[in-house]
């Protein structure tokens, strides 16, 4: 019999190996579906759903889209276009958020107390609550506190703490002033209890915050995708419509600002012009009244015209050079913050314009994205560095214009004092009344430029629908958007696959003893005879009967393996013995005995365990003489043998008298006559030996045995037994040695023996 080592053959594909593996636990998997199902069950009937909302918005923006009506801007001076990033990130900012929470009164939660969990009142709560000052109310330590309300439909008033306290009238309580109105989102009567949690807004604030996202449809299109989820859908669609309505009414509270800044500076100027025209018409009225000086010459009257028309001249110069020093000012005084532009109207230069106005539209820029955006931000940096580049700019046509300005002013007071020569020679009371007129002509101009603008101012005051325009309002689904059934069935398919693996797994892979035929022929090189599976038989310990199909079958092709059936087989004494009490020897070496037995063959079975003969009590034969008595000189041979009635060829001989050294009765020398006897007297000797680990009486008889068989038990050999057993200097003795794999068991609910490797019986 060769030592070579037989490696047991898995299946040869991964859909094979996993049936083999895992498939004979499959109750336990149907078990797990039905016990996940229930939960997965269980969670859909007690999980509060959520819809999802979304809306759509188009942002002008400067970078992409087609220019709106030049009319329209025209009458817009305050316009600015925007960029859409920048306006993301100003709708998702707290202050817009912050400003939903208020409108809404999201600070007071309202619930219906049931008995497995509250649910929110939000559409069942008949009232509301208006708290003055919300920022002061306390942040919770653990938990919100409740406060247990009902609402007297016929005083329309609310009863708390068995008082009554009447709708739109301000209370005073311990946690702050509040007014209680009616709640305009009533859509049906509560069933339960009603109490209410103030909570703090920038708690909702933040929650808002986290779960609001907005994005654009693509790169190139200023549509803006908001999106939110909400337990409710009403609630959800009126805190997306809250955000946008925020975020317009910002916008528009910018341009207002902006604009009436602007019509009050023109006011003032406007009541200035006016008070300084008033005065010359005085001034005329009492000068021809006092003077007589009503008719002028002809030729005095053209020549104060040319000089009228010089001098408006160097006013208009005078007020635009006045106009760029005070645009210069505004300019070096900036800090990236935005403010009102000095006035340039008077100023016939359009790139100076252009250049003022983008300044305002990126300081304006700086200043929002500021309140959103670390200081270190790519894109606040980047409009910090144009606004940097657009000053120098501004300054450099300032500087060129007050040079030509100055220059057209000395050229204009050169004509000025020609003028004056020449009018000289007109009559001082005519010429004095004259140039009353000319600064009242000058005036009635500038008046007339003031109102001209100050409507410009007020078109551009008129409401309109500004920068941005909702495409679609805000819109929950249907259907809620989690839980959904098929995602939780299946997740709770998945949970269940995975602890069935895992449980197979880790079960086999924590267990030290024993339990695949692959684990034997990795420890060890000697080949592995035959398998012998579980039954009754071994628990109970009785013999092996033909009704055994299994068994009988088995131990038929293990004394095949071992070539007992063959014509020229001489080989008679087989040793069967294990690494440690228990795993079966006794089992094996009876019914192997048994079964060469049936074959014809007659057979001696001996008990050589002398230190715990399970042979000897099974067959009863404790007291008779046995192997020790035979040895040490108290009986005969015949003596010792004991013929059984179910098979007449078959002999049990029994270890005999129990006590004193065993070892020593073995070295007397009566042992190499006692095989002498047994070859002559029988075809094949089975002997059930003592644990090979324990004792050295294997070791003693190996020298007498044809055939080693090392016993080994499913379930019960530890697996670092058979790693340190080819170490051990015992085996050297033991030549030709093959295994017995003993009792093994189906895995799992298999009706299939599958012993090769990743299986076992």
């Amino acid at each position: 019999m060769s030592n070579n080592r037989q490696k047991s053959h898995a299946p040869e594909n991964l859909f094979g190996l996993l049936l083999e593996k895992f498939m004979p636990f499959w109750p336990y998997l149907i078990m797990l579906f039905l016990f996940c199902g229930a939960l997965a069950w269980g969670y859909l009937k007690v999980a509060t759903p959520s819809y999802e909302v979304s809306a759509k918005l188009i942002i002008k923006d400067e970078g992409k889209g087609v220019d709106g009506s030049k009319i329209i801007e025209s009458m817009n001076p305050f316009d600015s276009k925007k960029i859409v990033e920048n306006e993301i990130q100003v709708i998702q900012s707290k202050e817009i958020i912050r400003r939903a929470v208020d409108s809404l009164m999201l600070y007071a939660s309202f619930y219906e107390d049931r008995s497995f969990k509250p649910i929110s009142a939000y559409n069942t709560s008949p009232i509301n609550i208006k708290i003055e000052n919300p920022e002061r109310i306390s942040l919770p330590t653990k938990e919100h506190a409740k406060y247990y309300f009902s609402y007297q439909k016929e005083t329309n008033s609310v009863l708390m703490d068995n008082k009554l306290y009447a709708l739109n009238i301000r209370h005073n309580f311990d946690f702050g002033s509040l007014t209680f109105i009616k709640n305009e989102n009533q859509v049906a009567e509560s069933k339960d209890q009603l109490y209410f949690e103030l909570i703090h807004p920038d708690i909702i604030t933040s929650y808002i915050s986290k779960n609001l996202i907005v994005v654009p449809t693509d790169k190139l299109s200023t549509v803006v995708i908001l999106g939110y989820v909400d337990e409710l859908r009403t609630r959800g669609e009126d805190i997306l419509n809250a955000i946008i309505q925020s975020y317009i009414d910002i916008g528009f509270e910018d341009r207002e600002k902006l604009a009436k800044n602007t019509l009050v500076f023109i006011e003032d100027r406007i009541i200035q012009v006016e008070k300084e025209l008033n005065r010359l018409e005085d001034e005329i009225e009492k000068y021809t009244s006092e003077e007589g000086a009503i008719n002028l010459s002809e030729q005095g009257r053209l020549y104060l015209q040319d000089a009228g028309d010089n001098n408006r001249k160097i006013a208009d110069l005078n007020l635009q050079i006045t106009l760029l020093r005070r645009v210069e000012s505004y300019v070096l005084s900036k800090n990236n913050q935005g403010g009102i532009v000095p006035s340039i109207a008077g100023i016939d230069n359009p790139v100076l314009t252009d250049l003022l106005q983008k300044l305002y539209d990126k300081e304006i820029e700086y200043a929002r994205l500021q309140k959103t955006t670390a200081q270190n931000n790519p894109i606040l940096l980047s409009l910090a560095d144009e606004i940097a580049r657009i000053r120098p700019s501004i300054l450099e046509n300032i500087k060129n214009q007050k040079s030509n300005l100055r220059a057209s002013l000395r050229n204009f007071n050169t004509y000025s004092g020609k003028f004056d020569s020449v009018l000289k020679g007109i009559p001082q009371k005519e010429r004095a009344l004259l140039e009353i007129k000319r600064s009242e002509s000058i005036k009635k101009e500038l008046f007339s430029f003031l109102l001209q603008k100050r409507e410009e101012t007020a078109l551009a005051h008129a409401p309109n629908e500004g920068d941005t325009k909702v495409i679609e309002k805000a819109s929950a689904s249907i259907t809620p958007s989690n839980p959904k059934a098929l995602k939780t069935y299946g997740i709770a398919f998945f949970i269940a696959v995975g602890i069935w693996i895992s449980a197979i797994v880790i079960t086999e892979m924590l267990n030290k003893n024993v339990l695949f035929r692959s684990e034997i022929e990795d420890l060890t090189n000697l080949p592995i005879l035959g398998e012998l599976s579980f039954s009754k038989i071994t628990s109970k310990n009785r013999m092996v009967t033909p009704k055994d199909i299994v068994l009988t079958e088995q131990l038929r092709n293990l004394s095949a393996r071992l070539g007992l059936y063959n014509r020229k087989f001489t080989k008679k004494i087989i040793l069967i013995t294990s690494n440690i009490a228990g795993e079966g020897k006794s089992y094996v070496s009876r019914n192997l005995a048994i079964s060469i037995a049936q074959s014809g063959k007659r057979v001696a079975l001996i008990d050589l365990d002398f230190r715990n003969p399970q042979l000897t009590r099974l067959f009863k034969l404790t007291g008779s003489d046995g192997v020790i008595d035979y040895l040490e000189g108290n009986c005969s041979f015949k003596n010792i043998q004991n013929q059984f009635k179910f098979e007449e060829n078959f002999h049990v001989i029994p270890a005999g008298a129990i006590g004193g050294d065993y070892t020593k009765t073995l070295l007397n020398g009566a042992i190499e006559k006692l095989f002498e006897q047994l070859s002559s007297n029988f075809d094949m000797v089975v002997i059930d030996s003592a644990p090979i680990g324990l004792v050295s009486d294997v070791n003693l008889l190996a020298e007498f045995s044809d055939i080693k068989l090392l016993v080994i038990r499913h379930g019960y050999t530890p697996k670092k037994i058979i790693q340190r057993f080819e170490q051990n200097e015992q085996t050297e003795l033991l030549e030709h040695m093959s295994i017995v794999f003993n009792g093994i068991k189906k895995r799992g609910f298999s009706k299939k023996n599958s012993t090769h490797g990743y299986g076992y019986s």
